[in-house]
């Protein structure tokens, strides 16, 4: 170590508070980029295990293959897995306590099928050879069908048929009811006997209103024969940009017909076949890194620009007795090095430290608000995040420094010496406006001068709250978009289980509503019709469809029960009196809609329809193209409101959600004997333990009804928005915090290094009243100034984040109002704050100590 390093390491030791600072600033940056790594990989492997988890491990699923070509699959190079699946169709199962699922469905899995499906074993074994099956628990549990292992089936194999319907009924499919009231036939086609070897938990794969408990076989490789078929699910070895078109020359060399994707497990290793998707996720990640370099930039920047600050009389110094240019710039350099080598380690662990206590917070409320079942967040640190975090932190303590470095190579000894490089005036540079004395008085005159004698290290500060700003709103935007973005992709699945059936009425589902289970119910009637909608009231993305001066809107008319309809008519601020009053028929109208566009692929949130209180809309039914219209009565919009009643989904572009009272449809009703018969009856219901909810139902429900629990669709959604809202709220404190700590810093070191000045301003007369009122107008003047050019460049990058969306997520732009009068209070606040802290620490100096002060 040469001897000018040694000074600087001598002169860090010395100066113990300056050196401590800047260590701290130093390891909240590289704790902050390494949080925000380790998050993001931990998140990806989070949602890669919970999409594993529902949908399967594999990337893309080639269909009706012979063993020819899956041997061809098994051998390509770029097949890491392969699994082989094969639905062998339904078979009755007799004795079945359960009249919505009468059948047993079999499904054969190769070895490796087992293992990508996630088949969970509850008893005995998996299957080894052909003439063996695993049963659903659910089948005794249930059904209450007393099988056991070791017991023989034999099963008769075939489809199952609906006449009216080409397409073949499978699990996603519930048990159908024919015209004429009929169930559903079960058309046989071989038989099949088998060992039950093992007891396995319900697949998350099969619908909770699937008509057939699984019954899993294995496919051995031995007994397959040309004449057989499979399915066949790929894990691909690597995973690049050329994937698609890949997978489509493995097609064309191996003569496949057809192929789809896993597109939900493709997407979080950044691929899509939707080049909009992939320039949004790659657009917000460049954003938001940008944003958070150049915080980190700025923090640990003002730590060393302040420390060079302090130093210059040493800087000095060691030129008088010698030291060239690139000794000096290097000392500066010298000093960024001790201090990462110190606070790049440290920053690390404090980031994952953060990391893993926020995680161990949200696996535990996550546990109490889902259930066991969910999968939990756990820390992944990949080689390329712990490098990137490094590299990053490496880069930015250098161009940090680099800046404070070349200045203190420049700096002459004299001027170091005197310290008059910071201060350079003359009366033009100080000039200020004779109003400002006039209105604020002499102290706010000073507070501007002062300001304006040392710009330099007021620049540093306003940068310091600049960079703030830009970082708070930016990521506060980001964060609320990416919410709003998860709202629109998630299904509004607000309840656990839907009942839904014909040719019944209201009464006949409210039994459902008194179990034991139950905590929340919304009993509706439903059924489509159409409204010709004038030209004005149509959204602009509808315009280039009008004929004639209007649009043939489809109508989604729900009448709700007389109960629930005042509650949503009060939660929406409607008066309930509008729709009580007879012989007017009122109705609230659900005027914005979200959906996705599957031509485009985007999700687009948009105005339904631009209506207005008092107007009013004529609904026609029928009953096809060629039957006589029938007109029902006319309904005057008393609300429109963008909530949605429990259970309801709001149309796509070109539909309209009209809510009415139960009385008011009953109305509806009796308008014609087909209205009548195609009104559809839906009772849907919140439970606090589903599947034995739905259990009961099962044990008492009508045959021309259907049962349908979504539980598993509805915790997926919420467990995802828990996530986001977890992660936004969290990344915005840590920015607030960084936010807060950095102004603190700049600020009060910015009020340590004046104490002279201050010491000549008392000498002269100021009094302490006067000394406090200069400083408040010190704080109101960095305020307006950080603020007049933050909130714009803030306006600035929350356009580009919302242009990142819109290939995407199509929805209105809206500035953060409250988060930026937030700002512009918190502004003032924390530097008031900041400077009455260092203006306490002053206050008891000595006009004496405070004139003779160095900083060396």
């Amino acid at each position: 170590m040469n001897i000018v390093n040694k000074l600087t390491a001598r002169h860090l030791k010395k100066n113990k508070r300056r050196t401590m600072i800047t260590i701290i600033g130093v390891i909240i940056s590289v704790a902050m980029i390494m949080a925000v790594a380790t998050l993001g990989v931990s998140f990806l492997d989070l949602m890669k295990r919970q999409t594993i988890a529902s949908t399967g491990e594999w990337h893309v699923h080639y269909k009706n293959l012979t063993r020819d070509q899956a041997d061809a699959i098994q051998d390509d190079e770029a097949t890491s897995k392969m699994a082989l699946k094969n639905d062998q169709g339904y078979a009755k199962l007799e004795g079945s306590k359960n009249r919505n699922k009468p059948y047993l469905f079999l499904r054969g899995y190769s070895e490796q099928g087992f293992d990508q499906f996630h088949v969970q074993l509850a008893k005995g074994r998996l299957p080894k050879a052909a003439n063996e099956v695993v049963i659903s628990e659910e089948i005794i549990k249930d059904a209450k069908v007393d099988y056991k292992i070791g017991d023989e089936i034999t099963l008769e194999l075939g489809k199952r048929v609906l006449p009216e319907v080409l397409s073949p009924l499978d699990q996603n499919v519930s048990l159908q009811m024919q015209e004429d009231g009929t169930l559903e036939t079960l058309d046989t086609e071989e038989t099949a006997s088998f060992t039950i070897v093992g007891m396995i938990k319900r697949p998350v794969w099969e619908p909770t209103w699937s008509p057939g408990y699984t019954v899993i076989n294995y496919i051995d490789p031995e007994l397959v024969t040309e004449k057989d078929s499979f399915d066949v699910f790929v894990v691909m070895d690597k995973l690049s940009g050329s994937f698609y078109s890949d997978v489509k020359t493995i097609m064309k060399k191996n003569q496949i017909e057809k192929a789809s994707y896993n597109d939900d497990l493709l997407r979080l290793d950044g691929l899509t076949d939707s080049d909009n998707l992939r320039v949004t996720l790659f657009s917000l990640a460049a954003i938001i890194m940008v944003v958070i370099i150049v915080g980190s930039v700025a923090l640990i920047y003002n730590a060393f620009a302040i420390s060079v600050s302090e130093r210059t009389r040493h800087l000095g110094m060691l030129a008088s007795v010698g030291a060239t240019k690139k000794q000096k710039r290097n000392s500066v350099f010298f000093e960024g090095v001790l201090i990462g080598a110190f606070s790049i380690p440290v920053g690390i662990l404090a980031g994952l430290g953060g990391i893993a206590v926020t995680f161990w917070y949200v696996n535990t409320n996550l546990a109490a608000a889902l259930g066991d079942s969910s999968e939990k967040l756990e820390i992944v640190i990949t080689p390329l995040s712990f490098l990137a975090a490094c590299l990053i932190s490496i880069i930015t303590i250098f161009f940090s420094t680099y800046l404070p470095a070349r200045k203190a190579s420049r700096i002459s000894a004299i001027d170091a010496i005197r310290q008059t490089q910071d201060i350079k005036i003359s009366g033009k540079s100080i000039k200020t406006s004779r109003f400002v004395r006039k209105l604020f008085g002499m102290e706010a005159e000073i507070g501007l001068k002062n300001v304006k004698r040392n710009k330099k290290r007021y620049r540093v500060t306003v940068f310091s709250l600049v960079i703030s700003i830009v970082l708070y709103l930016s990521v506060s935007f980001f964060t609320t978009s990416l919410g709003k973005s998860a709202d629109l992709s998630q299904e509004d699945i607000d309840y656990d289980i839907h009942l839904v059936g014909s040719d019944l009425s209201i009464k006949d589902l409210e039994p459902f509503t008194l179990l034991d289970k139950v905590s929340n119910t919304s009993l509706q009637t439903s059924m489509w019709g159409t409204a010709e909608i004038n030209e004005k009231a149509i959204p602009d993305l509808l315009v280039d469809q009008i004929k004639n001066g209007k649009y043939e809107y489809s109508v989604n008319l729900v009448g709700l029960e007389e109960k629930i309809f005042q509650q949503y008519a009060e939660n929406i601020g409607a008066d309930v009196q509008d729709f009580t009053a007879t012989g007017k028929p009122a109705a609230i109208v659900i005027d914005r809609i979200s959906y996705q566009d599957y031509s485009t692929g985007k999700f687009i949130e948009t105005k339904s329809i631009e209506a207005k209180p008092g107007e009013k809309i004529q609904i026609i039914f029928k009953k096809d193209e060629n039957a006589k219209p029938i007109s029902l009565p006319e309904l005057e919009i008393a609300a429109l409101t963008d909530q949605v009643p429990m259970g309801v989904t709001t149309s796509t572009l070109g539909g309209v959600d009209i809510i009415i009272p139960q009385k008011t449809m009953d109305e509806v009703k009796s308008v014609h004997p087909l209205v009548k018969k195609e009104m559809n009856y839906h009772l849907f219901l919140n439970s606090s333990d589903p599947m034995a909810t739905q259990r009961e139902i099962e044990r008492a429900i009508p045959s021309n009804v259907s049962i349908f629990n979504v539980y598993q669709q509805k915790e997926n959604a919420q467990q995802l928005l828990m996530f986001v809202s977890i992660f936004t709220n969290g990344f915005i404190a840590l920015i607030s915090l960084i936010s807060i700590a950095n102004i603190f810093n700049t600020i009060s070191t910015s009020i340590s290094l004046r104490k002279r000045e201050f010491a000549m301003l008392k000498s002269v007369g100021l009094t302490p009243k006067g000394f406090n009122k200069m400083m408040y107008y010190e704080s109101i003047f960095y305020g307006m100034k950080a603020l007049l050019y933050g909130l714009p460049i803030s306006g600035i990058v929350m356009v580009l984040i919302y242009m990142a969306l819109q290939p995407t997520f199509e929805y209105g732009f809206l500035l953060p109002w409250m988060n930026i009068l937030f700002v512009i209070a918190a502004i003032f606040i924390i530097v008031g704050s900041a400077m009455l802290y260092s203006i306490q620490k002053i206050k008891k100096e000595n006009i004496i100590d405070g004139l003779i002060q160095e900083n060396i």
